[in-house]
């Protein structure tokens, strides 16, 4: 039985677009949503997984949970869902340090 995802992308390659794009509608850039099987979205996600590269994607999808919803995450976040006590919370990792470059004296 089909249900609702959405898979949120920021600087993944076009042809990962593209195929998500053959599933679900791409309603803001970076943004899809769709209706699919759990077979299809497992299957979206694991070509999200294997491609994304640089970039980072997000899919929530409906589960069996208190929230009603799952959150899977690929590539590198700042967001990262963390369980507490059966719910999806999302922890804030720090900024990455931006190393100062000093100049031969």
């Amino acid at each position: 039985m089909p249900s609702m995802l959405v898979i949120a992308t920021t600087a993944v390659p076009d042809h990962l677009r593209g195929a998500l794009s053959r599933w679900t509608s791409e309603v803001v850039p970076g943004i899809f949503v769709g209706s699919v099987s759990a077979r299809v979205r497992d299957q979206l996600w694991q070509a999200v997984t294997d491609t994304v590269g640089d970039g980072a994607a997000v899919l929530v999808h409906p589960a069996p949970t208190e929230q009603g919803y799952a959150i899977r995450t690929a590539g590198t976040r700042r967001r990262v869902p963390a369980d507490f006590d059966g719910l999806t919370l999302i922890r804030m990792t720090a900024a990455p340090k931006v190393k100062e470059m000093r100049s031969p004296s």
